[in-house]
């Protein structure tokens, strides 16, 4: 009678400990896991179908500002635009590559002026002039139908990045 106690007290001591070092692994397991914010913050789906010509929309992706206009048909189109539905789109992190400033876009002039050093950038993100040392970066993107998906690189993407249209 004694050894069957003992037997069902460790076993249950047992299950007990079991049941505990599931509950820590599972409580570790979540401190680990990105919450949901950081998740969300990963990917970005943009909907070009409402896009006009000419008109700069500013999203953010990642804390950062992406730069995407719609060019209208007298723009220069360029190998570094991200064609769809036979629409031309500029699509870049909207930083100088400079130091980092947020350049504005003049429409008139179809260019990106950066106000902290006078660097300009053509309407495909190519720097023109001043001290920028490359073109505005293009993220990583997919396309899907008429939305763009940041933070993706689908084969767009890495056709541009083989071809050096990338950095």
């Amino acid at each position: 009678m004694e050894k069957e106690r003992r037997d069902f007290m460790g076993l249950g001591l047992g299950v007990f400990t079991a049941v505990g070092g599931i509950g820590a692994l599972y409580a570790m397991k979540r401190t680990w896991d990105p919450l949901p914010s950081v998740k969300a913050a990963g990917f970005t789906t943009i909907d070009l179908a409402g896009a006009k010509d000419n008109e700069l929309t500013v999203e953010k992706w990642r804390g950062k500002p992406i730069f995407v206009l719609k060019k209208a048909a007298d723009m220069k189109k360029d190998p570094r635009d991200i064609v769809i539905n036979n629409e031309h789109y500029h699509v870049s992190v909207g930083l100088c590559t400079h130091l980092g400033c947020i350049p504005a876009y003049k429409k008139d002039d179809h260019k990106f002026l950066c106000a902290c050093h006078g660097g300009e950038f053509d309407v495909s993100g190519r720097q023109i002039f001043g001290p920028p040392p490359s073109p505005l970066v293009i993220p990583p993107f997919k396309i899907d139908g008429t939305k763009l998906v940041l933070g993706e690189e689908g084969p767009e993407f890495k056709k541009m990045k083989d071809a050096g249209l990338i950095a």
